[in-house]
């Protein structure tokens, strides 16, 4: 059976995922590290040690084969599609073996710009428009593999 796993640690749709697990009969895990502990009726909480990359690790350690990640981490959702994982972002995009690579190569070229002294733009404030395309998005990856 699939899963729905999220990297929980400063995910901002928590709720709406577990919703539409429960929508789909799917267990959803919630993996955070201590500094973010949270519990939510509907899903199981795993809470890990703080340090740099910790919550992936475990996420990465536990998914099989066809299981859905959310986490907004290009990284992470590398090593979600190498398992054969189903990873999607907070904004309902799809990552693929198709836009991975530009988006580590966007990331990498942002972080030599940091480490340079540069200064790069925030995110925008979060839209309703962004969780609706979360919705619209996890339900349809969840209706394909009810197929």
């Amino acid at each position: 059976m699939t899963t729905i796993l999220v990297d929980a640690d400063g995910c901002p749709v928590i709720n709406e995922t577990i919703s539409i697990a429960k929508e789909f009969h799917l267990p959803c895990v919630l993996i955070c590290d201590t500094a973010h502990e949270m519990h939510r009726e509907g899903a199981e909480t795993i809470t890990v040690s703080k340090g740099a990359d910790a919550v992936d690790f475990v996420l990465v350690n536990r998914i099989k084969k066809g299981d859905i990640v959310v986490t907004q981490d290009y990284g992470l959702a590398a090593m979600v599609l190498a398992k054969q994982g189903l990873p999607i972002d907070q904004n309902g995009r799809w990552y693929t073996n198709e836009n991975i690579d530009q988006l580590l190569s966007a990331r990498h070229q942002a972080q030599k710009i940091r480490r340079a002294g540069g200064r790069l733009r925030g995110p925008k404030k979060r839209t309703a428009d962004q969780t609706e395309g979360f919705i619209s998005n996890l339900r349809k990856l969840c209706g394909t593999l009810q197929s």
